[in-house]
């Protein structure tokens, strides 16, 4: 009796070692015994495992059905043998996972407090990316400086290509901070900072522009807050051409509904949007306007405004001397 739970046990260790032993030889098959080649990537590595893996597996079951004194080959009692089982499921998953996680409380204390401080970190910066600074550098360098230039007398356009350096000249102070800070030489300083100037001069003309076709200020500060969160545009890469595709497809549409999509009527930019004085006009009312325009304008509908109007913003609205009619019309020059 003795002898036969030995030889049991005997032959129990034994298939127990050979399954370990097939397990390892079969994941190293392909390459020591049946000779092929190194896998050529990364992926094709993993395949060949996976389907190691899997044949060591079948291979061990297949065994231990032999082996097991199971009198029915039914695949249900097989199955409950080897515990794969459908029954008290959320038993076998919840409790002992929260058993195991009693003995991992220190080391889950410590991740949730690398998750507060991550996740400050993130909100601290998307507030700094996507609030604070896309605000104050729209409310400084559109708001407050188009119309300090349109009403010293440039024009719009002019107006446009001029904020930009302003802007450009408030990101000088990365100049030092690459230099000093992340001890970057005095050339790769330079290049870095002037590939962000060239970026930031070419945005603050988009959000210039956008600021005087629409007269909103929301229109380059959405615009602004979007281009923190994209970074630079992607020209091309590695992975897919349909990257370089959709960047060409995407700036021909871009040129194409520029104007289109910036029209001053579509954003009913015809209100009083640039203050230069506090004259009333000559109705007597007390709403200001910018400056008076001795000329002839060409209106919106082909036809020519008269020589003596108020002009109401940079694009927009032209009154009468007499306050009795409104006018219509684009800036050009």
């Amino acid at each position: 009796m003795e002898e036969e739970a030995i030889s049991k046990s005997a032959a129990a260790a034994t298939a127990c070692t050979a399954m370990a032993l097939l397990y390892v030889a079969i994941l190293h098959a392909p390459t020591l015994i049946l000779r092929l080649p190194p896998p050529p990537s990364f992926d094709s590595f993993m395949i060949r495992r996976f389907i190691g893996a899997a044949v060591s597996s079948v291979l061990s079951l297949l065994i231990c059905t032999l082996i097991l004194p199971i009198r029915s080959k039914e695949a249900s009692i097989l199955f409950d043998v080897y515990g794969i089982r459908v029954d008290h499921i959320w038993q076998a998953v919840v409790l002992p996972v929260s058993l195991t996680c009693l003995m991992y409380a220190g080391s889950l204390v410590l991740k949730a407090l690398l998750l507060v401080d991550w996740w400050r970190e993130r909100v601290s910066r998307a507030w700094r990316n996507y609030v604070v600074a896309p605000l104050t550098e729209e409310l400084v360098f559109r708001a407050c400086m188009i119309p300090l230039l349109l009403c010293g007398g440039f024009k719009p356009y002019t107006a446009i290509c001029l904020c930009p350096i302003f802007f450009s000249l408030a990101h000088l102070n990365h100049l030092m901070e690459f230099y000093s800070k992340q001890n970057f030489s005095l050339i790769k300083t330079f290049m870095v900072v002037g590939l962000q100037l060239g970026y930031t001069v070419i945005f603050g003309s988009y959000a210039s522009f956008l600021y005087v076709r629409t007269g909103h200020l929301l229109a380059p500060l959405v615009a602004h807050i979007f281009c923190n969160f994209m970074g630079l545009p992607k020209l091309f890469s590695r992975r897919s051409g349909m990257v370089s595709v959709a960047f060409v497809a995407g700036m021909v549409g871009f040129l194409w509904l520029l104007f289109p999509m910036t029209h001053p009527d579509l954003y009913a930019n015809d209100e009083v949007r640039i203050v230069c004085t506090l004259r009333g006009l000559p109705d007597g009312s007390s709403r200001r306007v910018e400056r008076r325009i001795v000329g002839t304008l060409k209106g919106l509908n082909g036809d020519f405004i008269p020589t003596d109007l108020w002009l109401v913003g940079p694009i927009g609205k032209g009154i009468y001397p007499d306050g009795s009619k409104t006018r219509y019309f684009t800036l050009t020059g």
